[in-house]
């Protein structure tokens, strides 16, 4: 089973419908499912589902609790999201150390919610109290009034790098040039560089040191290869013809 099937974003009140499918569409961008709405303004919408774009299925699986009890039930761990800090609260977490607490859990066996308060005020003390830890997303301090489906797409992110790890690009390399064939590359291109007069042998100063850096840090392809030695053999051709 999914570990994060057994995750759950919970948004608290929330007054814009257009934001619950935003936030259904970041959800389901990073393999999560479940979504609970406790006593939203207006719900199902139109304008939900015009933000969801390709979150329906989310949307329509989505519960409507009247409370936070209810939204909470069968829970084994709830993380508050809040900018404010508290005076009387849980333990803080910063977004990442919450993500990895939650799919840690998660993988255990565990129910997880991660809760979201309203646009407006965020939740309220008696809200916060509810959960076992308190997650702070880092922002800046001069504007730190973050958007909610924003809020929970960098949520949503955290935890899947947490249960998954980082995305790698396949980067789909062609087949690397060997050895041999660079070295007589090298000496190809050293070669041009004499007859064209750009390089004396007498003085050949450190030159093909720092052309030898150049194309090392590319780690040349073959295909690459094959078309730098037809420039220089285009280039022997040139010569022959002028001289």
């Amino acid at each position: 089973m999914d570990s994060l099937a057994r995750v759950r974003v919970v948004l608290v009140r929330t007054t814009h419908p257009g934001n619950i499918g935003a936030a259904a569409r970041a959800m389901k961008t990073m393999g999560l499912a479940r979504l609970a709405l406790v006593d939203p303004r207006r719900f199902p919408d139109p304008r939900a589902e015009a933000m969801a774009t390709g979150a329906d299925d989310v949307l329509a699986a989505a519960r409507v609790c009247a409370t936070l009890d209810e939204a909470l039930a069968g829970t084994t761990l709830a993380i508050a999201l809040t900018a404010r800090r508290r005076e009387l609260s849980h333990l803080a977490l910063d977004a990442r150390a919450a993500a990895g607490l939650a799919a840690a859990e998660s993988a255990q066996g565990g129910e997880v919610a991660l809760v979201f308060g309203t646009e407006i005020a965020g939740l309220a003390n008696e809200e916060v109290i509810k959960c076992q830890r308190v997650a702070h997303i880092a922002t800046s301090p001069t504007y730190s009034s973050l958007n909610l489906a924003a809020a929970v797409q960098v949520m949503a992110y955290e935890l899947h790098v947490a249960a998954f790890g980082p995305a790698v690009p396949d980067n789909q390399r062609f087949d690397g040039a060997t050895f041999a064939d660079i070295e007589s590359f090298y000496a190809h291109l050293e070669r041009n560089a004499i007859a064209s007069g750009f390089l004396d042998p007498a003085h050949p100063g450190r030159m093909m040191e720092r052309v030898r850096r150049l194309f090392g840090r590319t780690r040349l392809e073959r295909e690459e290869l094959n078309l730098l030695r037809g420039l220089l053999t285009a280039w022997d051709g040139e010569g022959d013809r002028n001289s």
